[in-house]
């Protein structure tokens, strides 16, 4: 049942009651994640590559906003409300006007639709919007928002996906709103999902522009985005590439060179793409940021693509090219040819040299290709030792190494041979946890290395429990974790 609510509130919230709530929620943390994806939450953003500069949020936009129920009185503090006041999504409480990509939201009725990778009880969904006239250059606070939800959605403590709880996969139901008709632009959407059986919700903010002008206003459809991912140098160039169905069409793709360090900042050179399209008098694509009287202008920051049926461009693609460091390499050195193990447990040593700031991933594989041990370290232009811990049983293997400069134009590959001798492993396993967490399914075998047993992922439906892992809190590490069992059988 969906409920509108129109009524403002007095907000209630003090000091002392955010830090005894967040203290209550601290000992007991949720089990259930999940986000908004569409739209896309301010994370969710960040890992499809719209939104840059996000730190760790971008690999698990659904822990992203855990924080104490009850907003207003409760929830994250002012200033810390996209993070869900974690420090290590801070990034995402950086705000201002064009900081963040803004989905273009063309009509007041919408649908908010969630997916959820450990789906509980739940007790319902609200949202939020910010004030008209709010000023998108100060942190989010609580003043930020309308306090009174604008839609606000019941669910009475039921599970919000096609299965049991604790599941993962696309909400069932998607939660048909009314925005407010009085705003229109840069706005944000706070969306709190209050899980019914513990004392967390999950707060997504999600960043908007308001056209709400018909379901393609003067006939222009968006088809892409000029999304800043990453920083650029003199003599790089960046095209947006235009394409008709399956094949590219040279008439509307458009190209720009990079020609000072200045114009490689994220925000200038999507401008400029964005100025290239508009100046380029082709009027059927366009490119920027709809402003309240319609228009699509180019900003400094994401901009969007738009096309009119007539040119027949149904997508654009970004193609980055980037000049490699002719100067730049990465050397290997100090491999041992031989390598005993004791209980199937070995270190592979050995020492990187390198001019470039690099990430290094080195892997040992065994003689089918199996991998048995990994590592990853940052190399900042400089020689450092690297050891890769591996457990594997005697026999040829193979070290690989992959390495990837810091603004990405360099990449290094080797391939070494070693040996190992002496004594192996008693169990057979899949991965060592967490390698390849993204992976596990029901029958996955790992190792824990922290007790040296293998645990099998249990049968579905507890199967979704196998995934869930926070380094700082996850209760479902296999043979350590306070709720291991529901994931995992001991071998």
């Amino acid at each position: 049942m969906r409920i509108a609510l129109s009524k403002s509130r007095t907000l209630m919230s003090c000091a002392s009651s955010l830090t005894l709530m967040a203290a209550m929620f601290a000992s007991q943390q949720a089990a259930a994640h999940g986000y908004m994806n569409s739209p896309p939450s301010r994370a969710y953003a960040c890992q499809q590559g719209l939104n840059i500069d996000c730190g760790p949020a971008q690999y698990e936009p659904q822990t992203v906003g855990e924080a104490p129920k009850g907003f207003p009185e409760f929830g994250p503090a002012d200033g810390k409300i996209a993070s869900g006041g974690h420090t290590s999504f801070a990034p995402l409480d950086a705000q201002s006007a064009n900081r963040w990509h803004q989905t273009e939201i063309k009509d007041h009725n919408i649908d908010f639709s969630w997916f959820y990778t450990a789906a509980h009880k739940t007790t319902r969904w609200q949202y939020f919007i910010t004030k008209g006239g709010w000023n998108p250059n100060l942190p989010i606070t609580r003043d930020s928002f309308e306090l009174t939800p604008f839609c606000q959605v019941e669910n009475g403590g039921g599970i919000p996906i096609d299965g049991s709880a604790g599941g993962n996969g696309q909400g069932k139901e998607k939660h048909s709103c009314s925005i407010p008709t009085d705003r229109s632009g840069y706005h944000l959407i706070l969306g709190a999902w209050t899980v019914d059986d513990t004392p967390a919700a999950f707060y997504d903010i999600v960043d908007v522009n308001i056209t709400a002008q018909g379901p393609d206003p003067d006939g222009w459809k968006n088809v892409g985005g000029i999304s800043q991912t990453q920083t650029l140098q003199p003599g790089d160039s960046v095209k947006a590439r235009a394409f008709t169905g399956s094949s590219e069409s040279t008439e509307y793709s458009f190209s720009v060179d990079i020609d000072s360090a200045e114009e490689g900042q994220p925000a200038n050179w999507s401008y400029k793409l964005a100025s290239a399209v508009n100046a380029a008098n082709k009027p059927l694509v366009r490119a920027g940021v709809r402003n309240e009287s319609g228009d699509i202008e180019p900003i400094k920051g994401a901009n969007t693509l738009y096309s009119k049926a007539e040119s027949g461009v149904t997508r654009y693609e970004m193609q980055t090219v980037m000049v490699p460091d002719p100067d730049a390499y990465m050397h290997v050195h100090n491999i041992a040819p031989e390598y005993v193990l004791e209980k199937g447990r070995a270190a592979v040593g050995f020492t990187v040299m390198t001019n470039k700031n690099i990430t290094v991933e080195a892997t040992v594989f065994d003689a089918a290709n199996k991998q048995v041990g990994t590592t990853k370290q940052v190399v900042n232009s400089t020689s450092a030792p690297l050891s890769v811990p591996v457990i594997a049983n005697p026999g040829e293997h193979f070290l690989k190494l992959i390495a990837t400069s810091e603004d990405g134009r360099d990449n290094f590959q080797e391939l070494k041979s070693l040996t190992f001798t002496g004594e192996g492993g008693a169990q057979e396993f899949d991965f060592v946890f967490p390698e390849g967490i993204a992976g596990y399914k029901a029958g996955t075998l790992v190792l824990q290395p922290k007790n040296d047993k293998v645990y099998e992922c249990k049968p579905l439906p507890n199967a979704g429990y196998c995934v869930q892992y926070n380094r700082n809190a996850n209760g479902f590490e296999p043979g350590v974790g306070a709720s291991w069992n529901m994931a995992w059988t001991e071998k």
